[in-house]
């Protein structure tokens, strides 16, 4: 893990360096201004023409509200940059030109309002958000890393997908979740099953389809509020001590980032 703490300790200078939030907005004027308009109106479903289609794939977190620490005490938005940045390139690579990566900074909430904003005010024809899961603080367990008390759950691991019933384009949106799980399945992956759970309280979620993990979370302000199709991908458990090895291998990025780029080329192509 030490190369990864090094790959960490870098990122946040690159990442404001390459944020492509709008600076001219601050994250108050962005949230007023969002939850004064809510959803924009649909946009009319033109064939996809790849080189103008404009995605948004959305760094989850930001560097001062980072999200989970993993097993290892890394956080969660390096592992998020990470992925993100490689998938990108992925579907830039495939044709998808109009791709952007998405960052966004400040604190968790008014963050959510920003990168909103940012997809809608560039009329974004697909917003995905990247993220890596953990698990209830309830379920966690300690260990001692680096001569640190830290935390794991090797309970659970897998990915899981999220899209949500108050966007405009639930079921566009449901289709691509569909699609991305399906490639992912293929890949030998499988997705985390403890959603339907009680012991995941507050977390439980509606399992919208069992073969390829997609779920309904109503309450994702990036889900809700976008005026495109919208889907949130957890990438895997970096609570879990061995996917979190995994989550950070060249090899499981260019997995995830290929199964990605086949289902958006699926789903343009049936546009």
């Amino acid at each position: 893990m030490g190369q990864s703490r090094n790959i960490f300790a870098g990122l946040v200078a690159a990442i404001l360096l390459s944020s492509l939030a709008p600076a001219s907005r601050s994250e108050a004027a962005a949230a007023r201004k969002v939850a004064k308009a809510g959803p924009k109106q649909p946009q009319s479903s033109a064939k996809c023409e790849m080189p103008k289609f404009r995605i948004v794939v959305d760094v989850g977190h930001t560097p001062d509200s980072y999200g989970a620490l993993s097993a290892r005490n890394d956080p969660e938005f390096g592992f998020n940059f990470v992925l993100a940045k490689r998938i990108t390139a992925k579907l830039k690579s495939e044709g998808f030109a109009a791709t952007r990566l998405l960052v966004t900074d400040g604190k968790a909430r008014p963050s959510l309002f920003k990168r909103v904003s940012a997809a809608n005010d560039g009329r974004a024809d697909l917003f995905l958000s990247i993220h890596h899961d953990s698990v209830p603080d309830k379920l966690l367990e300690t260990w001692e890393f680096d001569g640190a008390k830290s935390y794991f759950s090797d309970r659970f691991s897998g990915h899981s997908l999220f899209v949500s019933q108050q966007n405009s384009h639930f079921a566009t949106s449901l289709m691509l979740a569909r699609m991305i799980g399906r490639q992912l399945k293929e890949q030998g992956l499988r997705y985390a099953s403890q959603y339907t759970l009680p012991l995941m309280g507050r977390y439980r979620r509606q399992l919208l389809d069992k073969d390829f993990g997609v779920y309904r979370y109503d309450g994702l302000v990036v889900l809700s509020r976008t005026s495109s199709a919208a889907v949130l991908l957890e990438a895997g458990s970096i609570i879990n001590r061995d996917e979190e090895m995994m989550m950070n291998s060249p090899e499981r990025h260019e997995t995830i980032a290929a199964a990605v780029a086949a289902a958006i080329g699926d789903f343009c192509a049936r546009r």
